[in-house]
């Protein structure tokens, strides 16, 4: 069923990069640890749809639920009372690298020699298949095909020393993308890695602490964000409070510009910024680049709402809801027949004629990615009577695919890697097309413009990817 759901929505998904996963931990004795856990994965669950799990202690083990699901469809009130203790972590999933069944879902809960582990991964490591042979030869044995499970046997490897220093050792093996929340009976650790490829944030609520990947977790349960782990930062929080261990970092930052452009909750702030901000920005900045006359400008929903608020308010053009979208579609929708497959977008936006018919429309949205959903739409508002219609995207072309946990099309699958932006116009069908610059894009971030990955965008990657990473099997 899974898979047929998953199948289901591919006219919608395969036009966008796919989420990564989403990590929470929390530290609070005293508190309803599993039932805050709970909800901050349902405010993270944006970046994982795939499967959920919660593991939590009481000092004396570990115990732990996951299935695949929705996070309201995994968890019941009967799962939630045998999850009692002081500290949690949790997990929502979409696989980047190993296929999406039960026993790649999260947190991995191991037995090691200094007793039970639990442990949460959001990223993806370039050079996991390497590692996974060398731990394989030296008799590692795996349950799972992510490259989680090769940081947990790393861990376990060196673990005849602290859990710090296990850790440290193992940041030293591995390469690529990785924020962790790692859970014993006496501490939590929160852990990214030395360019700070994926968010990870700390906060406190009453005399506990939260780690999450996004700081809309922390305000969902009523927790107050510190700040944002560091770039090679090792965090533990234990009955001591807080303490922090520094890892060599990389010679500068390269966090994922698609966490602004796309991935991130509009109410999340990432390492200094707020996203939904910056998102307007970016529509301004599109603006400036981009005169172009029309007489609305609407979003593609609602990944393009706030650069297209941003490229309205710059152009002194109106903004206006073009595109209704159907919220209760989501993903349990099955198109049972050809018909209903056709008929796909327009179940999931409806173009309001009121609005757009006779008028020079300029559409929003974050990225193009196939093409496919964004000629439909085009199609869609020419039925409606649209005189113009300008598509205009708050992203450079993407070009390549990412190896740092997003799920990216094949390079052949990329319209803009094969196709001019002419001839990428003509092929959805749209007046005019405008993609934002590079320049323009980093330009919103100020000085800390050059603190990012963008290659996607320009294949220039900040850790290198040898041949054959992300192909991760059991064989």
């Amino acid at each position: 069923m899974l898979n047929e759901v998953r199948n289901s929505l591919a006219w919608w998904q395969g036009d966008k990069m796919q989420e990564e996963c989403g990590v929470f931990g929390i530290y609070a004795p005293g508190m309803d640890v599993a039932q805050l856990t709970y909800f901050g994965l349902y405010a993270l669950q944006h970046r994982g749809q795939e499967s959920a799990g919660i593991a939590t202690t009481d000092g004396y083990g570990i115990k732990f639920y996951k299935n695949m699901g929705l996070v309201p469809e995994v968890f019941n009130d009967s799962v939630m009372r045998h999850l009692n203790g002081h500290a949690a972590i949790g997990h929502v999933r979409y696989s980047t690298t190993g296929s999406s069944e039960l026993t790649n879902a999260q947190p991995l809960v191991f037995q090691h020699s200094k007793g039970m582990l639990g442990l949460a991964h959001n990223g993806n490591l370039t050079n996991a298949s390497t590692l996974r042979k060398m731990l394989f030869n030296n008799g590692a044995i795996f349950q799972s095909s992510t490259d989680s499970e090769v940081i947990v046997n790393l861990i376990a490897r060196y673990s005849q020393q602290s859990l710090e220093g296990a850790i440290m050792k193992a940041m030293i093996d591995i390469e690529g993308a990785y924020s962790l929340v790692i859970l014993t009976a006496e501490a939590l650790y929160a852990v990214r890695d030395p360019y700070g490829f994926r968010p990870l944030c700390l906060g406190r609520i009453g005399d506990g602490w939260v780690v999450a990947s996004e700081s809309c977790a922390l305000n969902t349960i009523g927790a107050q964000m510190v700040r944002d782990v560091q770039p090679g930062e090792i965090v533990r929080l234990d009955k001591n409070g807080l303490s922090s261990l520094k890892t060599q970092p990389a010679p500068k930052p390269a966090h994922c510009i698609f966490e602004y452009i796309y991935f991130a909750r509009p109410d999340s702030t990432i390492d200094g910024f707020h996203v939904n901000r910056v998102r307007r920005e970016m529509g301004r900045q599109l603006a400036r680049e981009y005169k172009v006359e029309a007489d609305i400008v609407i979003p593609i929903p609602d990944s393009g709402t706030a650069a297209a608020r941003g490229y309205a308010e710059e152009a002194g053009i109106p903004f206006e809801e073009g595109l209704m979208k159907n919220r209760y579609i989501g993903r349990t929708f099955i198109q049972p027949n050809q018909q209903m497959r056709d008929l796909g977008v327009r179940l999931k936006l409806n173009p309001m004629r009121e609005v757009l018919a006779g008028k020079r429309v300029i559409m929003v949205d974050d990225s193009l990615v196939r093409g496919t959903t964004s000629k439909k739409i085009v199609k869609m508002l020419r039925e409606v009577g649209v005189a113009e219609v300008h598509l205009c995207l708050s992203s450079p072309p993407v070009v390549t695919g990412c190896h740092y946990g997003i799920d990216t099309s094949d390079r052949k699958e990329l319209i803009a890697a094969t196709k001019s932006v002419k001839e990428i116009r003509r092929e959805v069908g749209a007046d005019g097309l405008y993609y934002l610059s590079q320049k323009g894009l980093l330009k919103v971030f100020g000085d800390k413009g050059q603190n990012f990955c963008c290659a996607c965008f320009d294949r220039k990657y900040p850790v290198k990817i040898p041949e054959g990473a992300g192909k991760f099997s059991l064989e």
